[in-house]
Parts: structure tokens; sequence; C-alpha cells
């Protein structure tokens, strides 16, 4: 048995919000992280083209004419770059080789070679500051210092601090923060109201299912529920079925007992008051032999109840069975009941075996009640047919007679509890047929009785035979 991951004793809406609500937090603190990175680079890309446009007016202002460099960089343009980056700004304009310098010396240097007029944005820091530094390569008209190998190009650094578009960023994600569990608490209210609302069908089933009486079994209306809880409510209505169909059968037997022990527990009071006040032994011995065949019948009786009871509701293990054995034993059984009447009780199968799968017991209880019934209403010397066949993927056992027969008006009440017809003269109490009928019916069959034109009547009772194995 799997071990569910969450209590049992927890609500759905409890287990759905629990599973739902990290879900949800989750998912916005990977969107609250992408979010920042855009930020980042949105704020680096914007804050990266005032550094280039920076490096764009030093670099209008670079000259070398003098033979070194020079940069003539008004102080108010200097001020207008700290204003826009909300910090110190600082610069540093030298020779490739580093022997010529404007500016600030100690700025770091790329972190890879520069290509000409390509500029490159890197983090770095200056004097334990955090600083961004934007870096860029131009040739120049002369070489630098007029010396005979000074370098062609020329370095254009710009830094300024990171405080301002830190500052920026965190503005940003915090507004974000703000905006994202506003939704998440939203969307978690809403969540919720959802639940409470969609669940509140289940509650209004609960009031429906435990508001009737006990014994009401009354379907409940499929159509005034949610489409999705149909199929709880379709099994619900099953299980009311069969509870009530289960409740049927224990009334019906209750009254089936009730109505077949009455009269026999009554004849036998009756029979005994008459041997306590009777003194000649031969007539008592007379009542209590009478009184013998009264509780012998009752016996049967509640024998071939409790075997009707069982029929019709016991659990039951199945097994695959050879039905022609089964009937071959049930005729060996009867051959002394057949030949006290002088009956010729004739059994016929075919030469393999006929496998169906049910339960040996019922299924023999069955055949006895056909062939007795057989040989109580076959006259003497008359005769009994015991005959197995196949057709169509079922097993027929066939009982026929050479009885008086069925009175044609009174054939589809046959197999009814109680019921004999009208031109019964033996005895019996107008079960048997009714426990053949119930065990064919469990096992997925049926049984058919009919009258034979030669005299006589045909009880069928038709099983499925057993599948074969398939690996």
């Amino acid at each position: 048995m799997k071990r569910s991951l969450l209590p049992l004793h927890w609500s759905l809406k409890r287990t759905a919000l629990m599973l739902l609500l990290p879900s949800l937090f989750a998912i916005g603190a990977v969107g609250l992280w992408r979010h920042y990175r855009t930020l980042a680079d949105a704020a680096n890309s914007a804050y990266d083209r005032s550094l280039l446009g920076a490096i764009k007016s030093i670099d209008a202002n670079i000259s070398t004419a003098a033979g070194g460099l020079a940069v003539e960089l008004p102080y108010t343009m200097l001020e207008f770059f700290e204003m826009t980056a909300a910090g110190e700004v600082i610069f540093r304009v030298a020779s490739e080789d580093g022997l010529v310098e404007v500016g600030s010396p100690d700025i770091p240097p790329p972190p890879a070679p520069l290509a000409t007029r390509v500029p490159q944005f890197y983090d770095s820091v200056y004097f334990g500051q955090k600083v961004r530094v934007g870096a860029y390569a131009r040739q120049l008209d002369r070489p630098a210092g007029g010396a005979p190998h000074a370098a062609a190009r020329g370095v254009i650094q710009v830094a300024e601090s990171l405080a301002s578009r830190s500052d920026f960023i965190h503005s940003l994600l915090l507004q974000s923060v703000a905006r994202d569990l506003l939704l998440l608490l939203a969307a978690g209210g809403l969540l919720t109201a959802v639940l409470a609302l969609t669940l509140g069908a289940l509650g209004r089933l609960r009031d429906e299912v435990g508001s009737p009486s006990p014994l009401d079994l009354t379907p409940i209306e499929a159509g005034t529920v949610p489409l999705d809880v149909r199929p709880l409510v379709e099994a619900i209505n099953l299980h009311m079925a069969r509870s009530q169909q289960i409740m049927e059968e224990r009334r019906r037997f209750v009254d089936d007992a009730s109505h077949q022990l009455r009269t026999p527990l009554a004849t036998l009071r009756t029979q005994l008051d008459y041997v306590l006040r009777e003194n000649d032994p031969a007539n008592v011995r007379h009542a209590l032999e009478a009184v013998s065949r009264q509780v012998d019948d009752a016996v049967r009786s509640a024998n071939q109840m409790l075997a009707l009871a069982k029929a019709d509701a016991a659990a039951l293990d199945m097994a695959e069975i050879d039905l022609a054995a089964l009937a071959q034993q049930v005729a060996l059984d009867w051959v002394g009941a057949a030949r006290e009447k002088r009956i010729d009780l004739e059994f016929d199968a075919p030469a393999d075996s006929l496998p169906v799968h049910g339960h040996a017991g019922l299924l023999g209880e069955a055949a006895v009640n056909l062939v007795s019934n057989a040989i109580r209403f076959a006259p003497p010397c008359g005769r009994v047919a015991l005959k197995l066949e196949r057709a169509d993927g079922r097993a027929l056992l066939c009982v026929t007679d050479d009885g008086p027969g069925i009175p044609p008006d009174q054939l589809p009440r046959m197999g009814e509890r109680f019921f004999r017809a009208r031109n019964t003269s033996a005895g019996g109490f107008g079960l048997g047929l009714a426990i053949a009928r119930a065990v064919a019916e469990r096992h997925g069959g049926g049984l058919r009785i009919d009258n034979l034109a030669a005299g006589g009547c045909i009880a069928t009772l038709s099983v499925p035979l057993a599948l074969p194995d398939r690996d």
C-alpha cells in the first residue's frame, strides 16, 4: 500500500493550498530573480551609454599637436558627468604603453585587450570603492611623446561609482517585490475563495447524503453536482444500490424463513401435544414417526434457504472446475434414490472436460436440486437424463424427465421462490429451481425450463466456459 506524501487528515482545501501557495511563491521568487537580472542589465546599459558619452566627449577633446597628449576638458563638462552619474567621475587618458597619461593614473586596466574604437565596460575597485569603468582605444594622429617607437594608440578610461546605479536598481527591485507580493496575496486570496466555492459542492453533497433517514437509499441526482464530482456521486449511488440489494435480500430471506418454518413448527407443536395426550404406544409411535418426518422436512427446507441465501449474496471463492466431472459425481450420488423408484438415470457428457470458473459447492447444489426435482416428478419406472454439452462459449447442464410437465401458462414463473406448479402432487417447498436459477445467475448464466413435445420437461442450466490462460 502506497503511503501518502501529505497527512490524510488534511482537508482538500488545505492540501490544495499547501501545494499551490509554495509553488506560487517559488515561481514568484524565480520571476523576481529574472526581473532583477533584467533590471541590472537595463541599468548597466543605460549608465554605460552615459559613460560612453563621456568617453566620446573626452575623445573629441584630445590633441597630439604638441607631440604629447593634451585634453582640453572643461570643468563644467566634468561636473555634468558627475551630476549624471550622481557621484564622483574620474578619467584617464594615456598612450597605450602608459608612458604618457593625463588624469587619474590608478584606474584599473581593462581585463581584456582593447579593440580600436570598440568600447569595453567592466566592474573593478578603485581605492576600496566599487566602480564601473569604460575603456576605449583610438589611433593617435601622431605617436605620443615623439619617440621613434612611441605608442600609436591612446587609451581613454572613465570610471564612476556604482552607488547611483545600485540605488536605482534596488529602488526598482523594491517596487517589483511590493508588486509581486501584492499579486501573490491577491492570488492566494482568490485561490482560497475559488476553493471554498468549488468545494462547497462537496459540502452540499455531504448534507444530501447525511440528512436522509438511515433506511433511505434513494439515489442522489447527479445533475445537481459539478461534472468532476459526478463520478463520486455515481459511485455513491452504486454503493447505495448494492446496500439496498443486500437489505432487500436479507429482508426476503427473513420473510422466506418465517413463511417456510411457521407451518412446520405449528404442525410439530400440534403433533407433540397429541403425543403428550396419547396413551396408546402404537399411536404414540405413529405420531413420533410423523414428527420425525416433519423435522426432516424442516431441516431440508432450512438447508435450502441457506443455500439460496448463499447463492444470492455470500462472498464466493471462485476457481476453475470441470462441470462434467462435478455433474457425474451428482449423478452417482443419486443413483440409489433413482433405483428406489425404479427410474432409469442416464448420464451423458462429452469426452473432453467442460471447464468453468465458479464455486463447486453452489454448482453442485444447483445440479442436485435439478436432479432431485426430476426424480421426484418422474413416474415410477420412468426416465431421467443428465446431459452435458457446450454451445456458443457456454457449458450446458440439461436435466430431462418424463413426468407430467408444467402447465404452459406457469412456465414463466418456474424458478420463483416457493412457487409450485398447480399439477404438482409430489412434496417439496418450491425452492429447488429457485436455488438453481440463483446459482446460474451468480455465475453469469441462467436457467431455462421447457416442456418436451413427447411429455415431461427439460431444465437447462447454462454458465460461461472458462477462458484459456494467455501468457
